[in-house]
């Protein structure tokens, strides 16, 4: 949770304090930050203006079915209103997975004392009655949408409200990502030294992107295996000690769907070489694996057979 919540928040304090105002006349809500009273804005059941009085109701218990979030929020709040509007919207994108809860802090002092809040806007996430994750400022619009997915993601099990609203909505497709886009394009037409570069752009800033380390190493063994020369195969048949050739043969037999007599070929190499030699024949075989499924029988074997040749 941020540091924009400090120490241990139990929302049941507020619970008495709702009961007893629950009779009480209540004042008409505050607009919405940044807005006028009576606009047009998302729908009702999407955004909640929330008091002290409704707080029980309307954060506590609806958190039991779905992702409540929490707007901390003042009128004098310059980025309050750059952030708000973006969480409204959003809400009402959300087709019920979430709701917004705003509450004034100038009017619901008490609520903005219970999280602790050191500074506004502060956005708390609620979920089963209890604050799951927090943060402060105004955050761009695609930080708040990574948050919101990965709290939403992490919830799906436990609140049935969301798993509701992504069965009333369908399927989503995801937006086409234009660096992938870019590099598949230079691939397609045979720029694979474009498309090597587009892959490693990507992976500079995601280093930890699967799906573009996958197509990287697809990029580079196509590059390769489009410039070997027919008669490697030969060649390595003539002369078992020339690893050019071994390398290039089993980089044909890949190309042309045998697998596993690549892995074979490459894993004889490794029994009757030692030192460097040994080592460039186990890289271009690891390579290889990286074109495959971990899962796939013949790289699990061909690991195997690797692993009993070394040692």
């Amino acid at each position: 949770m941020s540091a924009a919540l400090s120490g241990a928040v139990d929302l049941s304090a507020l619970k008495a304090r709702a009961e007893a105002n629950r009779n009480q006349p209540q004042a008409p809500p505050a607009p919405a930050a940044g807005g006028e009273a009576g606009a047009s804005g998302p729908p009702s059941d999407a955004v909640l203006e929330v008091t002290e009085a409704t707080f029980q109701a309307d954060v506590v218990e609806r958190s039991l079915n779905q992702l409540v979030v929490v707007d901390l929020w003042a009128e004098w709040c310059g980025p309050c209103k750059q952030l708000s509007p973006v969480l409204e919207r959003l809400a009402g994108e959300a087709g019920g997975a979430w709701v917004l809860a705003k509450v004034d802090v100038d009017a619901n002092p008490r609520i903005a004392q219970l999280f602790g809040a050191q500074s506004i806007p502060t956005i708390v996430a609620i979920a089963g009655g209890q604050p799951v994750d927090a943060f402060s400022g105004a955050l761009p619009e695609p930080e708040i949408r990574k948050w919101l997915g990965s709290l939403l993601d992490a919830l799906r099990d436990r609140l049935p409200g969301i798993r509701a609203a992504e069965e009333a909505r369908g399927p989503v497709e995801e937006p086409e990502d234009p660096r992938f886009t870019e590099a598949e394009e230079a691939f397609e037409r045979g720029d694979y030294a474009a498309a090597q570069a587009a892959y490693e752009r990507i992976l500079d800033a995601e280093p930890a992107n699967e799906l573009a380390k996958n197509a990287l190493a697809q990029v580079k063994f196509t590059a390769r295996a489009e410039s070997i020369d027919p008669s490697a195969r030969a060649k390595a048949e003539a002369d078992p000690k020339d690893l050019d050739a071994q390398l290039a043969a089993a980089d044909l037999d890949i190309a042309e769907q045998d697998v596993e007599g690549a892995f074979r070929r490459l894993i004889d190499v490794v029994r009757r070489t030692a030192g460097d030699d040994r080592n460039r024949v186990r890289e271009h075989l690891v390579a290889l694996f990286e074109l495959f499924d971990p899962a796939d029988e013949r790289v699990a074997k061909a690991r195997r057979d690797l692993a009993s040749a070394l040692f």
